[in-house]
Parts: C-alpha cells; sequence; structure tokens
C-alpha cells in the first residue's frame, strides 16, 4: 500500500468516525430535548391543575357562603373550565363527631359502632379524654368562634384550641386500632363542638351516638327533609339521643377536590375553610391536604391561617 492509499484510508477512517460521533450527539440531544418536553408537559399539567383546585376551592366558599343561614348538607357539584374540571363537595363539620370535646360516652359508644367492644370502648374513650386533659376548657364547648380582636387588626383569630389538630392523632392512642380508625374518619372532626347537629349529620353519626334507637330513624330522616324542619321536634324524635345534638350555625367546611385537565392529568386535595361574619377574607383556610385522587378521604393535618 502507498502512502496516497494510506492517507485515503485516514481520511475515510476520520469522516466515518465523525458522522459516527454526530449520530450519538443527535441521539443524546434528540434524548434530551424530549426530557425536557416531557419535563415542561408534566409542570404545565401540574400548574392547570392546582389551578383547578384553587377555582374549587372559591366554588366551595361560595357554596356555604350561600347557605350560610341554612343547613350545610353535604352536597357536591362539577365545574368546567377551559383547562380542565374540578368536582366538588362540601360539608358541615358541625354534623361530626368532634374527638376534642365529645362526652367520654359518645365516644365510648362511637367506638362500638364500629366494632370495638364494650371494655375497649370504654378503654379506649377514658384513653382519649386522658390525653385532651391539658387543654380542656371551661364553659361552652360549642362550634368554633371567633376570638376578641388582637394586636392585628386586619387578621380575624382562628377558632378556639383543640386538644387535637388531626384525627389521624388518635392512631397513638394506646389500644386503637386501624380497622377501627378506618371505620370512624368519616365521622369524626377536630373542628366541632361537644355536640352535634342534627340537620346535618351523616345518618352514620346519628346511628353511632349513645341510646340511638334504629326505630326512630325513619321518622328523624323525613322530618329532617321537610323545608322547615323544627329543630326542638327533630331532636325529640331520637329519643334519649338528643342530648348529644344541637343545631348551629355552620362555621367549618370540609372541602373535597378532584381536579382533571384536559390532558388527563389528575390530582386531589381536601380542605377546611372557616367562614368569620364581618372578616375582610370571605373565607379563611385552617387546613389544606393534597391527596391521591384514587385514595380514600384523608383527615388533613392542621396548618393554621392563612
Amino acid at each position: 500500500m502507498n502512502n496516497s492509499d494510506s492517507q485515503r484510508g485516514m481520511v475515510l477512517f476520520a469522516v466515518l468516525w465523525a458522522i459516527a460521533f454526530c449520530a450519538v450527539l443527535a441521539m443524546a440531544t434528540a434524548a434530551t430535548f424530549r426530557g425536557v418536553a416531557s419535563v415542561v408537559a408534566i409542570d404545565r399539567d401540574r400548574a392547570q391543575a392546582d389551578g383547578l383546585l384553587s377555582a374549587g376551592l372559591e366554588a366551595a366558599a361560595g357554596i356555604a357562603a350561600a347557605v350560610r343561614d341554612a343547613p350545610l348538607t353535604d352536597r357536591g357539584t362539577e365545574i368546567a373550565l377551559s383547562t380542565g374540571s374540578v368536582r366538588i363537595r362540601v360539608s358541615d363539620e358541625g354534623g361530626r363527631i368532634d374527638v376534642g370535646r365529645a362526652p367520654p360516652e359518645v365516644l365510648a359508644s362511637l367506638l362500638r359502632y364500629v366494632g370495638a367492644d364494650d371494655d375497649d370502648a370504654k378503654m379506649l374513650a377514658r384513653n382519649i379524654v386522658d390525653l385532651r386533659k391539658p387543654v380542656e376548657r371551661t364553659g361552652s364547648d360549642d362550634a368554633p368562634k371567633p376570638q376578641a380582636p388582637t394586636d392585628k387588626p386586619d387578621t380575624p383569630a382562628p377558632p378556639s384550641a383543640s386538644p387535637f389538630t388531626d384525627t389521624r392523632q388518635l392512631m397513638n392512642v394506646a389500644g386503637m386500632r386501624a380497622e377501627w380508625m378506618t371505620a370512624m374518619e368519616p365521622l369524626i372532626t377536630v373542628y366541632g363542638s361537644d355536640t352535634v347537629n342534627p340537620l346535618t349529620a351523616p345518618v352514620a353519626v346519628i346511628r353511632a351516638l349513645p341510646f340511638f334507637d334504629e326505630a326512630r330513624l325513619d321518622a328523624f330522616l323525613n322530618m329532617r327533609r321537610a323545608p322547615l324542619a323544627d329543630p326542638e321536634r327533630l331532636a325529640f324524635v331520637l329519643g334519649a339521643a338528643q342530648k348529644f345534638l344541637k343545631v348551629q350555625a355552620t362555621q367549618v367546611v370540609s372541602v373535597q377536590l378532584l381536579a382533571s385537565t384536559t390532558d388527563r392529568y389528575a390530582t386531589a386535595a381536601q380542605a377546611f375553610i372557616v367562614l368569620l361574619p364581618d372578616d375582610k377574607q370571605p373565607y379563611r383556610v385552617l387546613a389544606w391536604n393534597p391527596r391521591s385522587p384514587l385514595a380514600p378521604t384523608d383527615r388533613v393535618i392542621s396548618v393554621g391561617m392563612q
């Protein structure tokens, strides 16, 4: 092989190597662009979903405000926007059993309702009461009320303190079982009072009360459905269980949100909001908890007023 053939071979090798290098670089660049495009698309979907959740929360506050003088029974709706849709469900926390304020006999009855035997129910009720003793207050334990103005007149004070900030804290109670906690979750709150609002309470909450008589339930429900239900007669229908019932204005509202973008990206959240009279803000967020759109409803961790 002469020198010219050798040189041509080296040139050919260099050209092929350059082509191979450019091909690898092109593939790497394409992969990078695809990755960046995917990240951008995900960020866009998340931003749109967050916007839908915010819109849903605003709508939920509007629903609660519209029925301020009437019982806020569990209700839902769906809003469609250009970026997707959001499902909304609102309910009154006053219709649930407040584990931080309910009497021991109510707690024990609730635990029996979800499967605990009598001895375990009484023991757990005592343990719950023991946990809340350091912050128990004297006087009325009605639903959260605005406190006296502080040195920040533009910021209304939050509802009165509760010994629990999250219903899941009950899992720390000695003797509590996960299956009982799961069954209780839809029936309990940390934003209620020492009584239950009979106008907004789910049927399961009514059944869980002490001295509940199943034979009286149909009459109670029929009377509650009436346009102008008499609260006193309504409670009287339930007999001895009426001592644990009290009609009260809705303040703390549970909001469940499920958002889905046009690209089928889904997300969900649950919030607690409070509507305070004469407040400069239409509502205040007590708690916010993002959750899986496929998961059952979680109770939320209190994050304070925003």
